[in-house]
């Protein structure tokens, strides 16, 4: 059974049988093929024949797709430290040492 969705680029696909969602990122008409990146940011390429064999339909794209479109910016996921010192490494577990008496 053949799909008739054409590949588009910026456009996210789901597996029908894994459930596993990728996206589009090239199609290279001279050689007749479609470049995904899936949600792990594996890429992968089919011919345009292998495209009209797989099992997919249109897919909203996920909530976070980071992972998918590799965001490594640390303000781009909202992880960045600020607030700590070279200093606070420096002598581990003091905060739990027993104050002098």
């Amino acid at each position: 059974m053949t799909n008739e969705l054409d590949p588009r680029i910026n456009q996210w696909y789901s597996h029908i049988d894994k459930g596993q969602r990728f996206y589009v990122t090239a199609i290279t008409e001279e050689d007749n093929t479609v470049e995904v990146q899936h949600f792990d940011a594996d890429i992968e390429e089919f011919s345009l024949d292998e495209w009209r064999d797989l099992q997919i339909e249109l897919s909203e794209e996920p909530e976070n797709f980071s992972g998918a479109l590799e965001i490594v910016e640390q303000d781009d996921r909202g992880t960045e430290v600020t607030d700590t010192k070279p200093e606070d490494w420096t002598e581990p577990g003091e905060d739990f040492r027993r104050p002098n008496k």
